[in-house]
């Protein structure tokens, strides 16, 4: 078959009909329903990064997205493989197509797609509010409790969520939530704006907020500074210092959870607030329609949003894992506290992280990522911890205990990495460079393990920081597991990241 994707006859066009294989920048998606919009299809592909084509097969419930880079749409297929999608009731399938690229035609069909492919996607920059970081989220028709863990879960599915803030104004539940940045930002309004979280109810309308900023001074089930671990629980009476909100927080308004008592909800019902949580069951289906759970009451719903802070990590390759090489991947996107390699089946193994949001960092970032020449699989664990293996008993090293490791990344309160988490990418951030090392050094510590350095380059006004390329992201996944906290002297220990930037 052709490398390039033809819509020149879509009757005869018979797609890909087999399973997820080489990576490309098409995404081939099947099992759509009948009466699917271009929107729609666009929505799956928007939180991932900019699509470049679109072809339609309506009458074969089909499309193909061609997203901008690799990276991107291993990034949309990796976390749709653990987040089945789902669009009005229908289970959705999204794969790599083996196509690398898609040629579309002047048909009626596809001049319609490529419309609706421009006008959403020039609209998903607003120039006017390029820079805004803060939303401000209304959620009508509230007809089960929704919480401050609930939509840090869906809203994290675009970008780091630093800070957010839930209240009752005008018998509305609303909500202040802030981005580490601006595209996020925009990323989550194009696709959950008018979005249901539950089958025809909660339903979220998002608009930017004049705020630049929030300030929280209080972690608890009312407001959240995800990047300030270190904040007091307070009174679970938030504190805002911007006056437009003051009347939010009236006593009275605001019962003992984050929605108003007069909606009548049984204590019994409530959700436990958690520092942060993972709920397998609020991820957002996709863009598209959130109403994955179709619950029947509010009685299902402690069941369904359990938080999750251990992931079961499968596919791996018993020759090559090891503890510490899960320990530093999983490390750039939460603190790992244990790691359990599974002694009877060791391409599985469970990675206990910090809290659940961290949990749902790694696996949204990390799942379907290649590492050792296989793809990872990531799921919730049923397991709320890891054990460790009992006095006198060895397990040959398999187990490890990172609890009071030096590296936890995430440990200092209001820490610059929590605004600096991004996909797996071929491109590395180096820093803690020493002034004795140059160029050449960490080209050749970077080709030592036998993968290839495509570009370097030092930042300009600061020469402890550079950018690395290497030539695949498989292998800048090898390398940070590798290099990071490499010593280079000088008591200089390198630290390494995945890079939003290339050279």
């Amino acid at each position: 078959m052709s490398t390039a994707a033809n819509g020149n006859d879509s009757k005869k066009f018979k797609g890909d009909l087999r399973g997820p294989g080489v990576p490309s920048r098409v995404i081939h998606i099947r099992k759509l329903p009948n009466d699917i919009s271009e929107a729609e299809v666009i929505s799956l592909g928007l939180p991932f990064g900019d699509i470049t084509n679109l072809l339609m097969l309506k009458a074969k419930n089909q499309a193909f997205l061609e997203m901008h880079s690799e990276e991107a749409a291993q990034n949309m297929v990796g976390y749709y493989s653990t987040v089945m999608p789902i669009i009005r009731n229908h289970l959705v399938y999204v794969q790599f197509s083996n196509h690398k690229e898609l040629k579309t035609d002047n048909s009626p069909n596809q001049e319609r797609a490529q419309a609706a492919l421009r006008a959403l996607t020039t609209s998903q920059v607003d120039p006017a509010m390029a820079q805004s970081t803060v939303l401000r989220v209304v959620v009508e028709n509230l007809v089960y409790p929704v919480t401050l863990d609930a939509l840090c879960q869906i809203f994290s599915k675009f970008g780091t969520v630093l800070r957010i803030i839930v209240f009752t104004k005008n018998s509305q539940f609303q909500a202040l939530l802030q981005y580490a940045d601006g595209a996020a930002a925009q990323a989550a309004k194009l696709s959950l704006d008018g979005q249901n979280i539950y089958n025809g109810c909660c339903t979220l309308r998002i608009s930017f907020s004049k705020l630049t900023s929030l300030n929280v001074k209080y972690n608890n089930e009312k407001s959240r500074d995800f990047t300030r671990p270190d904040l007091p629980t307070g009174d679970s009476q938030p504190s805002m210092e911007h006056p437009g909100m003051a009347s939010a927080f009236n006593p009275g308004i605001i019962s003992a959870g984050p929605y108003g008592a007069t909606h009548g909800f049984q204590p019994a019902f409530t959700l436990q607030p958690a520092m942060s949580s993972h709920y397998p069951g609020l991820v957002p289906a996709l863009p598209g329609s959130l109403a994955s759970l179709g619950l029947p009451g509010p009685p299902r719903l402690g069941y369904h949003l359990a938080g999750v802070s251990v992931l079961l990590v499968s596919n791996l390759n018993p020759e090559r894992v090891s503890p510490h090489c899960l320990f530093v991947l999983f490390g750039v996107y939460g603190d790992v506290m244990r790691v359990k390699i599974l002694f009877n089946k060791k391409e599985n193994a469970l990675v206990q992280m910090a809290d659940c949001t961290q949990a749902q960092l790694a696996m949204s970032h990390l799942s379907g990522q290649q590492l050792h020449g296989k793809s990872l699989r990531i799921t919730p664990s049923k397991h709320s911890s890891v054990q460790l293996p009992r006095e006198g008993h060895e397990d040959q090293g398999l187990t490890k205990d990172y609890s009071s490791s030096p590296l936890h990344r995430f440990k200092k309160p209001g820490s610059k990495n929590y605004s600096n988490i991004f996909p797996p990418s071929a491109t590395l951030h180096l820093s803690n460079i020493p002034p004795s090392v140059v160029e050449d050094d960490l080209k050749m510590l970077f080709s030592t393990s036998g993968a290839l350095v495509q570009a370097f380059k030092f930042f300009q006004k600061d020469h402890k920081m550079a950018l690395i390329q290497m030539g695949s992201v498989e292998e800048a996944i090898e390398s940070l597991i590798e290099f990071h906290n490499h010593d280079l002297g000088e008591n200089h220990h390198l630290r390494v990241s995945f890079s939003k930037s290339s050279i």
